[in-house]
């Protein structure tokens, strides 16, 4: 392991400020900006401000972040168009036909979310933008709409091995060396496919989430007083959260084809599959949605124009989460966060327990950090070779890891998935956060009892 700076005690302050000051004001963003500043001044002092003014430069001049920036941005313009056009309503109508009643509506939220597999900002933003004026309809709560979408998109993502996360996680193991010579499993993808029937938190999701929806897992908590709410004001979504829904719908064309949606969402799917790119995909949607609805006089080229801005723009507050939670990331590089918790956890490895504590630390540090992609590859070159060296169960640790990114993904207020989610929903995002957490914690408690079972029985199914 290389030399690092170790701050001490003192390297957990700025996650500590930024979930404690996001929770007691509902503030995410400026809850990010002070934690990233907090980072700044233990590593640099007095030049706390120049230091992060530095890592805000580098984070939006990153080919990471300006993708993440380009492709949600256009998805909110193709989403702007497909609800201005109609077509968004038009597929509401047609699942209505099927969904007549609020659990079928989120079963088939789930359903959908299981189908669109290929990337979780598609299935995030697919889904959020189609089933949410059916969902408005029926009095379901934005916070559960929420919940059945987030919870299935990520979990879906590493369960079926033809997805972006796929191919993140296999170029992952891949790369290390000591793997190469394991058996039947040397290559990244060959492991993978031995990884999914092990990939214990995204499968629990994936049995939880239908669960609440029929009622064997009873609401509890913030999600039952969002159906409180619903239930005494009739409102789908909170006051704090009316901001985002002003004048909701309010220039939609009536009688809008189902077409108009469904046919830019497959040609998205289709580009995103071919060229292994979803700005790609987005920006044929993009195409085909403004070909259909100009040819079809449904709307203007200026309209289209107007949509397209307007759908960009109100991606800013979003877009603007991910660039703060993207630059308090490198402020906790700067602290050797990751490295200084692993250390301190690392005494209490054996290899029986060896999964379930890689669960436990990618999770947290997956949670503290919102970085569900960022913290594993810092993980993976660590703790795979202790697995291999300590003699722990290499699939079974491989699989927490994975898992501990996606509980991250679900869990914390300002990872893209959680951000993106309550942006497509239209409701605040620690509204999302809070509801959503207690049922991921479900979803945990039993992936860390099979982790431990298998663990201690060194079995990889």
């Amino acid at each position: 392991m290389e030399e690092y700076i170790n701050y001490g005690i003192i390297t957990l302050l700025p996650p500590i400020i930024v979930i404690a000051f996001a929770v007691v004001t509902k503030r995410t963003f400026e809850a990010l900006i002070l934690g990233g500043i907090a980072g700044y001044v233990i590593t640099t002092g007095m030049g706390f401000f120049t230091g992060y003014m530095d890592a805000i430069y580098g984070t939006l001049t990153d080919s990471g972040t300006v993708w993440i920036i380009l492709t949600c941005g256009l998805f909110g313009s193709l989403i702007a168009i497909l609800e201005k056009s109609g077509g968004a309503i038009g597929f509401s109508k047609f699942i209505a036909k099927y969904a007549n009643t609020p659990k079928k509506t989120l079963m088939a939220s789930f359903i959908m979310g299981i189908l669109i597999f290929v990337d979780d900002y598609l299935n995030v933003l697919a889904i959020g933008s189609s089933m949410k004026p059916l969902a408005d309809e029926q009095k379901i709560p934005r916070e559960m709409m929420a919940y059945v979408i987030a919870s299935t998109g990520a979990s879906d993502c590493t369960v079926i091995p033809f997805s972006t996360w796929v191919v993140f996680y296999a170029g992952l193991f891949a790369a290390i060396p000591e793997l190469a010579s394991y058996g039947a499993v040397g290559t990244g993808m060959d492991m993978y496919y031995h990884m999914i029937p092990t990939i214990f938190y995204g499968w629990t999701c994936l049995i939880v989430v239908p669960l609440v929806i029929i009622g064997i897992i009873p609401m509890f908590g913030p999600m039952k007083k969002a159906y409180e709410r619903v239930a005494k004001t009739g409102m789908v979504y909170s006051p704090d959260s009316a901001k985002y829904n002003k004048n909701n719908n309010s220039e939609i064309i009536e009688g809008g084809s189902l077409w108009f949606f469904l046919a830019p969402i497959l040609l998205l799917v289709a580009i995103t599959i071919y060229y292994n790119d979803l700005l790609y995909g987005v920006i044929g949607g993009i195409v085909l949605s403004m070909i259909m609805v100009m040819s079809k006089r449904k709307m203007k080229f200026a309209e289209v124009s107007d949509a397209i801005f307007t759908g960009f723009g109100g991606m800013t507050q979003m877009l603007a989460i991910i660039v703060a939670a993207l630059t308090i990331k490198t402020s906790m590089d700067q602290l050797n966060l990751p490295q200084y918790i692993i250390e301190a956890v690392l005494p209490f490895m054996s290899p029986a327990l060896f999964p379930a504590i890689s669960f436990i630390l990618v999770a947290g540090l997956a949670f503290i950090t919102g970085s569900n992609w960022g913290i594993p590859a810092v993980c993976v070159p660590i703790l795979m070779p202790l697995a291999l060296a300590g003699d722990a169960n290499i699939i079974l640790t491989a699989s927490a890891i994975v898992s501990g990114g996606v509980f991250g993904s679900h869990a914390c207020f300002y990872s893209d998935c959680t951000v993106l989610t309550s942006q497509a929903t239209k409701i605040e995002v620690m509204e999302h956060n809070m509801t959503q957490i207690p049922f991921a914690l479900i979803s945990a408690i039993v992936a860390i009892i099979l982790f431990l079972i298998c663990g201690i029985m060194n079995l990889s199914l």
